[in-house]
């Protein structure tokens, strides 16, 4: 079922609501929708670039460093929220950018492009701050991960955004090259300008995402940490395949939800927080074991842009 997961979020959401009856009032809800947030944008911007086929292990550094930046021009400057705000989304999809150039003009394996990509981050994030990141975040800056009504509104713009994009020529081409891409190109799809398209995109997912945290966490050179392995987990929950070609991105947004909602439930019941790690990877290997994904095309990928 195309969008069994909506199955299982409602049965996690209420046991939720079992083990915490104030779940089900609206502020209860709302508080959730609000947590669940980052994970969602960055699992519509993971969605894109999974579904044509590549990988971006990046995000969660590029989280981090979206926020790191924020809090160190900011510094507590409310007239310099905006300029800064700007600079992240510039600084998001030049990442993004630099990605996707990397992966198809070099024929660069995404993994790896990514994962040095990450790497990369991480060095001048330790480099810059040296484990202890200076400046503040200015309040018109937290109000968007803090206050419950924007990050409502910013949810609900990306989902729209995210959906009419999938169904646009663009998100059609996507899965086509994903699916085949000397098919793809033979029939006449651009093939590396719309994965460069999908990489830039994620690069703004993770711009955005940062924005939400820095609000709702506070500055911490640890605040993406992880994040790139929970959008991956997202959107093979939702039933995207790794190795592109199938999915929808209101599915993988809907496995965004579903992981949030089950982390949730860990919580109310005191398990460790350290499990979820753990939860993620079983997803991973079960959702590919699953859906017989074409997991060696993945690792073939260099060749197949070398074709």
């Amino acid at each position: 079922m195309k969008y069994a997961i909506f199955v299982v979020l409602i049965v996690l959401l209420a046991a939720v609501a079992v083990a915490n009856p104030y779940f089900l009032e609206p502020a209860g809800i709302l508080a959730f929708l609000k947590r669940a947030t980052p994970l969602v944008i960055l699992a519509a911007g993971q969605y894109f670039v999974i579904v044509s086929g590549e990988f971006d292990l990046s995000v969660g550094s590029l989280v981090t460093v979206e926020v790191v930046v924020a809090a160190r021009l900011i510094d507590g400057s409310e007239g310099a929220t905006w300029p800064v705000l700007a600079l992240l989304v510039v600084l998001g999809l030049l990442v993004g950018l630099v990605n996707g150039l990397v992966t198809t003009l070099l024929r660069v394996p995404s993994f790896i492009t990514t994962l040095g990509m990450m790497l990369i981050l991480s060095g001048a994030v330790f480099l810059w701050t040296g484990g202890a990141p200076r400046g503040a975040l200015s309040q018109n800056f937290r109000i968007f991960g803090r206050d419950t009504v924007w990050a409502v509104a910013i949810l609900v713009v990306v989902v729209a955004a995210a959906v009419l994009l999938s169904r646009s020529t663009f998100g059609k081409t996507l899965i086509a090259t994903g699916d085949n891409e000397r098919a793809a190109k033979l029939s006449g799809v651009r093939v590396n300008r719309v994965r460069i398209l999908a990489f830039a995109l994620s690069g703004l997912a993770a711009a955005i995402a940062g924005i939400m945290l820095g609000g709702f966490a506070g500055v911490s050179a640890q605040v993406g940490q992880g994040l790139e392995f929970s959008a991956i987990t997202a959107v093979v929950l939702g039933g995207v395949a790794l190795g592109g070609g199938r999915g929808a991105v209101v599915s993988a947004m809907g496995g965004a939800l579903t992981l949030e909602a089950l982390f949730t439930l860990l919580n109310l019941y005191g398990i460790s927080g350290a499990l979820e790690y753990a939860v993620q990877g079983v997803i991973i290997v079960a959702a590919v074991a699953a859906g017989a994904v074409r997991l060696p095309a993945i690792l073939r990928k260099g060749d197949a842009h070398a074709s």
